[in-house]
Formats: structure tokens, C-alpha cells, sequence
């Protein structure tokens, strides 16, 4: 039956919510239908995806059966797989409610078209529909039903056309208390010398096609038009296929691609249809590459501004390219010596308005970019020192044939076709000299002959009216290198969904679900800016623009390939990974006999939780905690929320406990955030609170603890930076260290403690390890790492899992402009 060929997504969400409510539970649930999906490999969900599942019941509006059938409909899934799994279950009530459902459900499977029409010609306004027997068709004109029985069918028939007729149409289609309306569709009278009364004025048959798609050629980058109109009495209808393939969303008379790759070259053809006729159109033939170059003789001029001009001949029918060029490699050909990520997400401006996104956006990037192999820098809230600092470091990491990447989300202008980046603490009329400017940072990337350079840009490209100056940045090489995936258009705004618990930028929530995908780069964020032109929110106010003369088939997915270990290469690994080394989780040991155990993790690369716990404490205590106190100035603590029972209270939405601690391990956190304005080791106090059974007052007892210098306070990103170019030249100077051919540096860090692994590397591509912790595949999921010891292996279990904004909830549905409240603009 065709209705069950239908995706998930089309059940409304109220049978959708009843019957996420039947599959919330453990013994026949999400979980089961999760593992009877999985036999179709393409709804097989990953355990992150599982996870986030799992964690909705943290909500109290939460539905981890609502998350999974929201991903299962993002991959299509039909309603007869779903209908076969449930039975696989032996879920009787969810077969029962999901057949009667769709039986019952009222589909509009074509849609009322406006027509123009002569005066005594006949127009045919159809509305068809699927459900279930017995079907009330009400049609009206405006306000006013269309009475007797020409309105209550599925087609409205206008005979003769008078002025009369002219309006909006709209059909109401009814079973029981149930009911959909359609489309609006217009009517308007037209007169014109010759005009027919035949149902099908202007042809014999019915249908004809009086303009039909041309082949083209176009380059990457390129708008692609194609076109296919027809004449007809019911009006035409079109699809559009490529390569004989459906192209399910080009419903219209024209197909146009805003930004061509060559995953648009083939041939395309148009099925034109109505009622009674279909036709189809001739073949068009795209193709994408360079112009071509005729037979005639090839003239090579040198036109450069002050050079003389140079003439090559080369014979006819030879194209000087051909010459010297071998066949283009495969895809699989590509490969990185590295790669580098530099994530940054500002939020709390000190002079504009603060944003909510950017923690979570860079968290989520950071997670998925790790699973490609990159080792990613992840910096909130800095400011323009910080910024500067930090670009400087990152662009030590890179090298002959690394892949950079770098994202900002944060505000942003753009003036004279340059991107600027705005730190915290701008003024508040910034200027040029105020921020960071993009183009910049691109022409010191080139400076290392990078493989590729890749920029992310999740902030507002209006013009700045405080800021005249024409920046000039450096000469760009011709690389064809670059990528740009711009979040707006020029002179436009982008845009954050604000929420009470995780909120996410329009950008990365669509961009999460392809970057990750093996396609070239601007084949990936080009499907990204067509899953952003399909959503109604963003319609009009914000679409994603592409700039890019990439020329090869490179990908964010290529495999890490390392010819050989020199000195250079082990300093970018020893500079990016002894900035990541947490300090030792440690045992204290207080007079009063209580045990308690200090622990760290890692949130981002410069914000740190730790935590206190509690292991031992004599029997004659009755209570007990341990809290931090006394903090240097420098690092940013919210006293408020500091020494809380839960990871919520302590201000971390993105750190969740998978189980909750037994009671003897009763836990407190404190979140440090601003870690690289740390200018000494980090030290702070330990006051333990405790209360004996015979006393009613209570005792503290304190101890002092320094850390040494954690994570990315190491670089001291808060000093200025002379230009450097190469990565003998790095705040970790090459001498201080010895380079054995690829040896390991675990003797150099073992000191300091052991490395976070949300800053873990891939270890074909670094040669690091550490006697206090190794470093863990960047392909796990981006979680925060415990320094536990072994000797507590039966101790509450490490912080795990990551919270992320679901696919679920960016549907249109959930978003509406004229809830301004929830939808800011950086």
C-alpha cells in the first residue's frame, strides 16, 4: 500500500508523541526497536547517537523514543520497516496504535495549483488525498464554502470562467474529527485575441512543452539554471531527475543550484504531468570543469602588470596542459600529513550582547572533528591578546601538507570583502584594529604550504559603519586550497537558537550532520546550504555561502599519512601535546583521618572541572565534605555555583554523569573557566567541612594544593607573540628537548601529569605517549577524561557521555520568527 511507503516523518506529531510514550520504557522499548532497526545498516545508530537518546530523560520534557524516531526519520526510514521491526519486538500495542494510525491519517498527495484562465474556458482545481474511507472534501472561496456538489468532491470544477470565479481556493479534507486543509491556490481570469474554451486550449494533446532544458557548461562555484516550460489545461506539474535518479525536491518549472560541484554533472530531464497527460522534456547535458580549449592554435600571454608579453605557440589540437599533466588521482590518491583544528566561540562580551551557541558549537565540532583524526584546540572567551596569541600557536602546528581548519563563532563583520573576528573585550566602536582579521590568518597558512586550508565562519557579515579602513592583507598564492563556508551572505546576520538548556547557531546544527561525511569538502558544506535552504526559519534571513578554488578531491576524512618523523614534526606534536596535560588526580590525607580524592577533567581546552570525593572517613564522623576555596585572581570561578552536588549546578551543561556516585563517594565540582590567563602554577585550598557524632559544632581542617600549570595555561596565551614562522621557533624551544628519530617524549612529560583526551591525537600521527596517561583515539566520543589512578578501579565511575542539541529538535516546526525571544542574531 502506498501510505506505507511513506517516511516517519510524515505522522503528525501527536501520533508521533503517543507513540514515542509506548516505546519509553526498558523491557520493550527504544532500546529494542534501536537494535531491530540496525538490521538495515543505514539505521544503524552509533552509541554517541544512543547516548544522547538516553539523556533526554534528563529533561523533564524529554523522549529518548521521540529522539530515535526523529533520527530514523532523517535516514527515511518507511513506515512498513518501522510497522516490521515493531513486530520483530512483539510490540502488540505500538503494531496496533501505528496501523490504525496510519490508516486512519489523512495525506494530501496533490495539492491544489493557481491557474489563469480566459473567460469561458473551463478550470479544474483538484485536491487528492490518502486515509481511510469515506473522505469530506469542503472547498472555499475565501471565507465562503463553496455549496452544492461541485464542493464536496475531490476536484472543483469552474464552468464557464467568469469574473466571478476569481479568488483563493482552499479544500478542507475531513474524517470524523480529524481534518487537514490544502495549499491555496489562486484563480485568475485572463483574456487574450484567440483565446479557447476548449479544456485544452492551444494543443491537441492536452500538454505541451514549449521551452526545454539546454546542456550546459559550467565550473565549480557556478550557478546552474535549468529551465522546462509547458502549457496545459489542468496546469503542469514537474519533477526533475539527474542521471534518471528523482530530484525530490525540484517540484518546479525550473531547477537551480546556487553553487555547482561536480557531483551536478550529468544528464537531466523534466517529467511534465497533469491530470490527464504526462510528457517529458528532452535531455539536458551539464558538465563541470574548465571552458574548454578549441583545436586552433594555443597562445600562452603573460599578462602581468609590468612584464612583457610573452607568446608560446603550441600546435593545433594540443592543449599545453596536456603536456605536462598526468591523469587526476582518485580520491583515495589524498591523504594529510596532519591535521589541526582551532575552534574558538566567543560569548560573553564585556561591551555587546552576550550569546548562548557558541559553547555548544564548538563542542559539538570539536567532538565530530575529533572522530576524523584532527587534533582540535578548543578556546572560550578571549580576547583580543588571547585571540592573537592563539592563532599564533595553531599556526606552529601546521606544515607542508597539513590540514588547517579553523572556526569562529562569535560576533563578526565583514568590510571590503574582508572578514574580521571580534574578541570579548572590543569597544564598543570597534574597528579593524580592534579584531582579528580572517584574510590574514590565511596568507600565514599558506606560508606553510598547507594541504589544505579550511575556514568556518559562524558570525554576523554586516558592514561595519565605525570601521573605513581598507585592510590589505598579504599577496595570496594561487594554492587552489581554500575552502570558505561562510554561516550568512554578505551584509546579512547569523543566527542562534536560544534554549534553556543547550542552545545551538542555525550553521552548526545542519553542518554537524555532514561534516563528517566522505565527500570533498565543498561537496559536504554544499548539501550543508541546501538542508538550510529547506528549512523555513532561515528562508530569507540566513543561507550558508561557499567561496572556495579547491581544485582537488580533498576531504575532511582523508587518512593521515606521515613519510617520515623529523624534527619539526615532533616538535608540533610535543607543542600540541604538552598543552593538554591535565594535572594527577591525588589522595589527600587529613588529620582527622578522612581520605579524599581530587580529581580533573577537561571541558575545553581551557576550561577544567575538578572534583572532590569523599573515600574514607572514621566511623565517629557523622558528616563530611570537601570544598575548594582560594583561587588566584586570575582564573574565572563563579563563587555561586563553585562546590556543587551536580555538574548542572556547577555550570557545565555539557559534562553528564552516566551513573550517580554511591553515597560514600559523594562528589562536589568546581568549574575554572579563562584557564590561559593563568600566570602561575595553579594553587588553591581544600577546607574539609566535618561534624562529629557527639558535637553539635562544626570542624574544618584545610590544606593547601598547587597543580602546576593545566592544560593550555602552559602557552601563556595572555602575552604577545613576535612573528614566527617555523616551529623550531615555538614558545617550547627545540633545544630543550632531544629528538631520537621518532622517539616518545614520555620522559619529558611524565612530570607534569597526563594528557586530556579531548585533546587526544591519533597515535599513527603523533609518536607521543605519557607514563601518567597515553593518548587516546580522537575516533572516540568527545568526553571528558577523569585522572583517576588505578589503584581506584572500583571507585563511582569516570564523567562520561556529552549532552548535544538532538537532530530532533531542528525541525521547522520547532522554531517560529515571530518568537524573536528564542532567535538571536551574533
Amino acid at each position: 500500500m502506498e501510505e506505507w511507503k511513506r517516511s516517519i516523518g510524515t505522522l503528525s506529531d501527536e501520533i508521533l508523541i503517543k507513540l514515542a510514550k509506548m516505546l519509553d520504557n526498558s523491557t520493550c522499548g527504544w532500546r529494542q526497536l534501536a537494535n531491530a532497526v540496525s538490521e538495515q545498516p543505514k539505521f544503524c545508530c552509533s552509541e554517541r547517537e544512543l547516548t544522547s537518546c538516553s539523556l533526554q530523560v534528563l529533561s523533564p520534557a524529554g523522549s529518548p523514543a521521540r529522539t530515535l524516531l526523529a533520527l530514523l526519520a532523517e535516514r527515511s526510514c518507511s513506515l512498513d520497516f518501522l510497522l516490521h521491526c515493531l513486530r520483530k519486538m512483539e510490540h502488540q500495542e505500538a503494531v496496533q496504535f501505528l496501523t490504525t494510525a496510519v490508516a486512519e491519517q489523512i495525506q494530501i498527495t496533490v495539492q491544489p495549483q493557481s491557474q489563469e484562465a480566459a473567460p469561458g474556458s473551463s478550470v479544474v482545481l483538484t485536491c487528492r488525498t490518502s486515509g481511510p474511507p469515506g473522505l469530506g472534501y469542503q472547498w472555499f472561496k475565501g471565507k465562503q464554502e463553496i455549496l452544492g456538489e461541485t464542493g464536496n468532491s475531490s476536484e472543483l470544477v469552474l464552468c464557464p470562467l467568469s469574473p466571478a470565479h476569481q479568488g483563493h481556493y482552499i479544500c478542507r479534507i475531513s474524517h470524523g474529527e480529524k481534518f487537514v486543509f490544502s495549499k491555496w491556490a489562486k484563480v485568475r481570469l485572463i483574456c487574450s485575441a484567440g483565446c479557447s474554451s476548449s479544456l485544452f486550449p492551444g494543443s491537441v494533446s492536452g500538454l505541451h512543452i514549449i521551452q526545454h532544458p539546454q546542456s550546459q557548461a559550467a565550473s565549480e562555484g557556478d550557478i546552474l539554471v535549468l529551465e522546462c516550460t509547458a502549457e496545459g489545461n489542468p496546469p503542469a506539474q514537474y519533477e526533475w531527475y539527474h542521471n534518471k535518479v528523482p530530484m525530490p525536491q525540484q517540484k518546479t518549472s525550473s531547477v537551480r543550484i546556487p553553487c555547482v560541484t561536480t557531483a551536478h554533472r550529468g544528464e537531466y530531464t523534466c517529467k511534465v504531468f497533469n491530470l490527464y497527460h504526462e510528457v517529458w522534456s528532452s535531455t539536458a547535458t551539464v558538465t563541470i570543469g574548465p571552458s574548454s580549449v578549441t583545436d586552433a592554435s594555443w597562445v600562452e600571454v603573460d599578462r602581468g602588470r609590468e612584464s612583457q608579453e610573452v607568446h608560446k605557440t603550441y600546435g593545433a589540437g594540443i592543449h599545453p596542459l596536456q603536456q605536462i599533466a598526468s591523469p587526476p588521482p582518485s580520491a583515495k590518491d589524498f591523504y594529510a600529513t596532519d591535521k589541526v583544528a582551532l575552534l574558538i566561540g566567543n560569548m560573553n562580551y564585556i561591551h555587546h550582547t552576550q550569546l548562548c551557541a557558541p559553547i555548544s558549537d564548538v563542542h559539538e565540532l570539536t567532538n565530530l572533528l575529533r572522530q576524523l583524526d584532527f587534533k582540535v584546540v578548543s578556546l572560550l572567551d578571549l580576547n583580543w591578546q588571547e585571540m592573537h596569541s592563539a592563532v599564533t600557536e595553531f599556526l606552529l602546528l601546521l606544515d607542508k601538507g597539513v590540514y588547517g581548519l579553523l572556526y569562529f563563532a562569535g560576533h563578526g563583520y565583514e568590510n571590503y570583502g574582508n572578514s574580521f573576528m571580534v574578541p570579548i573585550d572590543a569597544p564598543v566602536s570597534y574597528t579593524s584594529e580592534h579584531c582579528l582579521c580572517v584574510q590574514n590568518i590565511l596568507t600565514k597558512m599558506q606560508e606553510k604550504k598547507t594541504g589544505l586550508n579550511v575556514f568556518l565562519l559562524d558570525m554576523c557579515r554586516k558592514r561595519n559603519p565605525h570601521d573605513d579602513v581598507i585592510v590589505q592583507p598579504g599577496l595570496l598564492k594561487v594554492t587552489a586550497n581554500i575552502v570558505f563556508g561562510y554561516a550568512t551572505c554578505v551584509d546579512a546576520e547569523a543566527y542562534e537558537v536560544k534554549r534553556e538548556d543547550v542552545s545551538n547557531g542555525i550553521f552548526i546544527s545542519f553542518l554537524k550532520r555532514r561534516v563528517c561525511e566522505d565527500e570533498k569538502v565543498t561537496v559536504m558544506l554544499d548539501r550543508v546550504a541546501e538542508d538550510m535552504g529547506r528549512c523555513v526559519i532561515t528562508r530569507g534571513r540566513q543561507a550558508l555561502e561557499l567561496r572556495s578554488n579547491l581544485s582537488e578531491r580533498r576531504s575532511l576524512t582523508d587518512r593521515i599519512q606521515v613519510s617520515e618523523c623529523s624534527a619539526s614534526s615532533s616538535a608540533r606534536n610535543l607543542q600540541w601535546a604538552i598543552a593538554h596535560v591535565l594535572p594527577e588526580s591525588r589522595y589527600l590525607q587529613f588529620d582527622c583521618g578522612v581520605k579524599v580524592q581530587l580529581g580533573f577533567a577537561a571541558e575545553f581546552s581551557n576550561v577544567m572541572v575538578i572534583y572532590t570525593r569523599i573515600l574514607d572517613k572514621p566511623d565517629e564522623i557523622v558528616s563530611c565534605s570537601a570544598q575548594l576555596t582560594d583561587f588566584p585572581e586570575d582564573v574565572d570561578i563563579d563563587l555561586k555555583k563553585s562546590n556543587q552536588e551536580s555538574l548542572l549546578e556547577a555550570g557545565c551543561l555539557l559534562l553528564i554523569k552516566e551513573e550517580l556516585p554511591s553515597p560514600e563517594a559523594h562528589s562536589l565540582y568546581t568549574r575554572i573557566r579563562s584557564l590561559q590567563r593563568l600566570k602561575r602554577e595553579l594553587t588553591f585550598t581544600i577546607c574539609l567541612h566535618y561534624t562529629y557524632s557527639n558535637m553539635d559544632e562544626e570542624v574544618q581542617e584545610r590544606q593547601q594544593v598547587t597543580v602546576g600549570r593545566p592544560l593550555v595555561s602552559k602557552l601563556n596565551l595572555h602575552e604577545p607573540r613576535a612573528a614566527r614562522v617555523s616551529a623550531a621557533s615555538s614558545s617550547f624551544s627545540l633545544d630543550s628537548f632531544n629528538f631520537p628519530g621518532c622517539s616518545s617524549f614520555g620522559e619529558d612529560l611524565s612530570p607534569t601529569g597526563r594528557a586530556s583526551n579531548t585533546w587526544s591525537h591519533h597515535a599513527q600521527s603523533a609518536s607521543v605517549s605519557f607514563t601518567g596517561g597515553s593518548l587516546t583515539s580522537p575516533r572516540s566520543a568527545n568526553v571528558p577524561e577523569e585522572t583517576d589512578s588505578p589503584e581506584i578501579l572500583d571507585n563511582p565511575r569516570p564523567l562520561v557521555a556529552s549532552k548535544s542539541l538532538p537532530h530532533s529538535k531542528v525541525n521547522d516546526s520547532n522554531y517560529k520568527f515571530s518568537d524573536m525571544y528564542n532567535f538571536h542574531s551574533y
